[in-house]
C-alpha cells in the first residue's frame, strides 16, 4: 500500500481521540491482521499504538465502530 494514502497518512487523525495515524509497517501488519476483518489490506495505527483502523480497497475505514483495539500488540510511535 503506497501512493496517495502514504502521502495523506500525516494528515489523518483518529476520529475517537484525535491522535495522529500512521501506516502500519510490515512487521505490525500480521499482529493487527489477526484481530481485523479478513478483507483488510492494510492498517492505520493510532499514535499511542492502542488501536488501528483497517484500509480496504485503498480507502481508510475511519468509522469509530471499525476501530481495532490493539492493547500492547505493537509499540507506540517514538
Amino acid at each position: 500500500m503506497s501512493g496517495v494514502l502514504e502521502q495523506l497518512a500525516d494528515l489523518l487523525r483518529c476520529p475517537v481521540t484525535g491522535q495522529q495515524l500512521r501506516l502500519a509497517d510490515p512487521g505490525e501488519v500480521a499482529a493487527i491482521a489477526a484481530k481485523a476483518p479478513a478483507d483488510s489490506e492494510g492498517f492505520l495505527v493510532r499514535e499511542d499504538a492502542q488501536a488501528a483502523y483497517p484500509v480496504r480497497g485503498g480507502i481508510p475505514d475511519l468509522l469509530p465502530e471499525s476501530l481495532i483495539p490493539l492493547g500492547s500488540t505493537i509499540s507506540p510511535i517514538s
